[in-house]
């Protein structure tokens, strides 16, 4: 009971950081993000809020820099394409 609670707290928290650090478009792209891939979302989530606290971001973080951001985060897909002979 006291974990669930206390995770509940810790997600209170990122979620009230994190409405101060971005701008609601891309506090729209990191929810949509979320439905589909909850552990890209979480693992850019925390990383905004570190280098918020660092200082080393412009506080409101914009969708085109948010974009930006997942582009360097999101491993590059290869193209597979089946050729038929």
């Amino acid at each position: 009971m006291e974990e669930i609670r206390r995770a509940k707290e810790l997600e209170a928290r990122k979620r009230a950081i994190l409405m101060r650090i971005l701008s609601p478009e891309a506090r729209q792209r990191l929810t949509n993000i979320k439905m589909v891939r909850p552990e890209l979302a979480a693992a850019v989530e925390d990383q905004l809020i570190i280098l918020a606290q660092q200082g080393r971001i412009k506080v409101p973080v914009t969708d085109e820099q948010l974009k930006r951001i997942l582009e360097l985060v999101t491993p590059k897909r290869r193209r597979t394409r089946i050729r038929r002979i």
